[in-house]
């Protein structure tokens, strides 16, 4: 079993996007980052900022400093340079097909249209890790699509995803201790 050595969100840098829905695995990055006091720093090698998890030589935190559609980049130098595999990754980020309040784990699949994704799929060769996807719901009409996720939710929106990163995130120690199951379990089945 392989256990979680890196942890990266997923969103897009600067003030502008910091508050929209992609941003959602940059939430739950800073979120965990901050319950566990992890110093994300800027880091031009790995175009991310980028952490260690204090008790641990080999769990690191990353929010790529790319766009969205080039997050593969820095995640793929991270791995290089770590030598993690792909099945020891972890990455958050949001999904239109989850409800607002909802999120879900799961280990491989498609990327179901998301540009994150589809950059890492490229950029590392496999899509054989571990997806925290935290809903953010869907606008109703695929042309709506990348103006939604570039918008921010609305207060309440933004209540029941903070709800949903919470949650997921009392799940960290399961997690980093190889307890997917029982990650899952609690996760699916808490609502």
């Amino acid at each position: 079993m392989n256990l979680i050595k890196l942890f990266v969100g997923l969103g897009n840098p600067g003030e502008k996007y910091s508050d929209t829905r992609h941003n959602a695995g940059f939430w739950w990055i800073d979120l965990v980052a901050d319950q566990h006091n992890i110093n994300l720093q800027n880091s031009d090698k790995f175009s991310s900022s980028i952490g260690k998890l204090s008790n641990s030589d080999e769990i690191y935190f990353a929010k790529p400093s790319t766009y969205m559609n080039d997050s593969g980049k820095a995640l793929a130098a991270i791995i290089k340079f770590y030598k993690i595999n792909p099945e020891e990754i972890l990455v958050v980020h949001d999904d239109l097909d989850i409800d607002v309040g909802q999120a879900k784990l799961k280990f491989g699949g498609s990327h179901g249209g998301h540009n994150g994704l589809k950059s890492i799929f490229v950029s590392i060769g496999s899509q054989n890790f571990w997806r925290l996807k935290i809903g953010i719901g869907h606008p109703g009409d695929k042309h709506l699509v990348v103006d939604y996720v570039l918008k921010n939710p609305s207060s309440k929106e933004r209540s029941l995803i903070d709800e949903s990163i919470e949650e997921s995130s009392q799940l960290f120690n399961e997690i980093t201790s190889g307890q997917f199951e029982k990650a899952m379990l609690n996760l699916h089945t808490n609502k």
